[in-house]
């Protein structure tokens, strides 16, 4: 089994409610490493990215706040990503708002592309986050990382692994989504990117929904990044994040999507984001984003 690099992000900068920056900290205070640790993982925590606090740092251009404190700190991401990549570990990315998705994917994907493949994303999420500054209604940079990944803008975020989208849209599966903006649902269709709503996973069973999701982003790649959004899940198991979204998935269908992922021995690199303390309820959030980190590493209930 791959050692795992824990790899903090406090990241607090792409979204509209602050707190998520405490999120590295309440994950690994309900006990991850030691969690991992009993599965027979060797943990290395990697510490925290440097990250800047929006009260230090002016907001810049309005359609795509803070992009360049949060570009350098996605780039800082993208180097201990792909350093501990390198080293034969499973990066396990922890913010943090999802912004900070286009370093860690980004590391990911330069790492199988210099071995000859693709990489295969798995976005778990209640939004696509692929708006760009031209179509988003806020300017936060947290909805915008999957768009800048693909090749799109912000192209601060799209070029931190070189030139070139990082990611192929074949390639890319959203599992989860229900509050999509109009013009996001126009990009997803354009750009043919496989998208379980969840309604699809109402009609269709969490377990159909994850055999196809692996199987597309399995196709043609040497491996699989899962970014799981903490508010893909109900509001009622996950009340800690910041954009938390009714009729989301439930206990059992958050940790059947990463049993799923850990049995198709595919995994390459995990990110945990959207943890938000400030929001939580007695670090109920953070406690389930260690258990489902358990889950996607292979712990087993027999």
């Amino acid at each position: 089994m791959k050692p795992a690099h824990l790899i903090g992000v406090p990241l607090d900068l792409g979204g509209n409610r602050r707190g998520v920056g405490m999120g590295p900290a309440a994950i690994r205070i309900s006990g991850l490493a030691e969690q991992l640790s009993t599965l027979g993982v060797a943990v290395v925590d990697k510490g925290d990215i440097p990250t800047p606090l929006p009260e230090t740092k002016g907001p810049g251009d309005p359609t795509k706040r803070y992009i360049k404190d949060i570009a350098k700190v996605c780039q800082k991401l993208y180097q201990t990503a792909l350093a501990s990549l390198h080293e034969g570990a499973l990066p396990i990315v922890l913010g943090g708002d999802h912004s900070l998705g286009a370093g860690s994917v980004a590391a990911t994907a330069s790492w199988l592309n210099a071995q000859g493949q693709a990489v295969g994303l798995i976005w778990v999420d209640a939004h696509a986050d692929i708006n760009s500054p031209g179509t988003s209604p806020s300017g936060n940079v947290h909805g915008m990382p999957l768009a800048a990944l693909l090749g799109r803008e912000p192209a601060e975020l799209g070029r931190i692994s070189g030139p070139g989208p990082a990611i192929r849209p074949e390639h890319t599966v959203l599992v989860g989504i229900r509050n999509l903006d109009d013009r996001e649902k126009e990009i997803v269709r354009a750009l043919g990117i496989h998208a379980f709503t969840m309604k699809d996973i109402d009609r269709l069973g969490i377990a159909e929904v994850m055999d196809r999701a692996l199987a597309a982003a399995s196709a043609g790649t040497g491996g699989v990044h899962v970014s799981f959004d903490l508010d893909v899940c109900d509001p009622s198991i996950a009340p800690g994040v910041g954009t938390p979204v009714k009729g989301g998935l439930d206990y059992r269908e958050a940790h059947f999507v990463m049993e799923a992922v850990a049995e198709s021995g595919r995994l390459v690199a995990l990110d945990l984001v959207e943890v938000n303390p400030a929001l939580d309820v007695r670090n109920a959030t953070a406690e389930l984003a260690t258990d489902l980190a358990m889950s996607a590493l292979g712990k087993r209930i027999l």
